[in-house]
């Protein structure tokens, strides 16, 4: 009997608990699928808690997000509509919604509302670039006060990969305009680089010239060839090798 009461009063309960109801959508809404809430269907834009219509004007189209309008080729967005653009001399329209909806024919920059010639010097080729004079200077070529100067390079000079400048043959040392001889004291031999020197083994560099290296008893030349350490058992103390106390 007690079973058959709660059974009873369970289904009382139930019946007499409040239905859910969900929040209505606005008109020309979807709810998304994750996180809730809604999003307006393509060609409508969000406004408070409504969703209102896109209004596209003339020469325009619905962009891509589908919220928005974007203007058609050869024209700019210009507040509520779209103006047809207006190309000065060595112009070509552009599909841009944000400038002045052209740029400058190659060989030409922007100057004010129009478009002026890059003058190109002798011995220069145009680039690409917005930014700068507009033209490089050829290989073997530097630019100086708005021409191109050949590149002097002196005797025992060679032009670098850059094509703006020069560096010496190995065994030679860059001066201001010149290359000199790199000059080498005895028992030295030329580094890697070719514009200085290392001794040999068995010297070390004393200032301008290379010294034996005085190796003291129980000594003997390190793996550099320039410096000595003491043998096992004896530990360095000024100019020579101590036994180890």
């Amino acid at each position: 009997m007690n079973n058959a009461r709660l059974l009873i009063a369970l289904t009382l309960g139930l019946c007499s608990a409040p239905a859910f109801s969900a929040t209505p959508l606005p008109a020309n809404s979807v709810a998304r699928a994750y996180g809730g809430g809604w999003t307006c269907v393509r060609g409508y834009r969000e406004t408070t808690d409504a969703c209102v219509a896109v209004r596209i004007p003339s020469n325009a189209f619905l962009s891509s997000s589908g919220n928005d309008w974007e203007c058609g080729r050869g024209y700019v967005k210009n507040a509520q509509a779209c103006a047809v653009i207006k190309l000065p001399a060595n112009a070509h329209a552009e599909d841009s919604t944000y400038g002045a909806g052209w740029s400058c024919d190659r060989g030409f920059r922007e100057a004010g509302a129009g478009c002026t010639r890059i003058l190109v010097p002798d011995n220069a080729f145009l680039v690409d670039s917005s930014f700068g004079r507009g033209w490089d200077c050829e290989r073997g070529f530097v630019a100086g006060s708005e021409r191109c100067v050949p590149v002097k390079i002196p005797a025992h000079g060679y032009l670098k990969g850059s094509g703006d400048d020069w560096d010496c043959e190995r065994g030679f040392v860059r001066g201001t305009e010149a290359c000199t001889a790199l000059v080498m004291p005895a028992n030295a031999y030329m580094d890697n680089r070719g514009t200085g020197w290392k001794c040999e083994r068995g010297f070390h560099r004393n200032d301008t010239v290379c010294s034996a290296v005085v190796v003291p008893a129980n000594a003997y030349l390190d793996y550099s060839g320039n410096d000595w350490q003491c043998a096992d058992g004896f530990r360095r103390n000024e100019g020579a090798c101590v036994p180890r106390s």
